[in-house]
C-alpha cells in the first residue's frame, strides 16, 4: 500500500479491514473506519466505499471518540 494521504480514494487502501458500529441501521448509512500500518485511523462513507477516505491520527480519534461519550456533539443530532 502506497503512504495513506487524506482524501484519497477508500478503494485504494487495501489490505486494511473497514469496520462500522453495530448501530448502524440497516441502510447501509453508516461511516466505516479501518486502522492503517502507520497507526493512523481512516473514515469513509459505507454508501460510497470507493470515496475519499479521510486520515487521522489515533490522538485525533480518540479526542473525537471522548467527545462523543461526553455528548459533546449530541446537539448536533436535534
Amino acid at each position: 500500500m502506497h503512504e495513506a494521504r487524506n482524501g484519497m480514494p477508500a478503494a485504494d487502501l487495501r489490505d486494511v479491514t473497514w469496520r462500522k458500529s453495530r448501530h448502524s441501521n440497516s441502510q447501509g448509512t453508516c461511516v466505516e473506519l479501518a486502522g492503517l500500518p502507520d497507526g493512523a485511523i481512516a473514515l469513509r462513507n459505507s454508501r460510497h466505499p470507493d470515496s475519499p477516505a479521510l486520515i487521522y491520527t489515533r490522538a485525533e480519534i480518540d479526542a473525537f471518540v471522548r467527545g462523543a461519550k461526553d455528548g459533546e456533539f449530541d446537539d448536533l443530532l436535534s
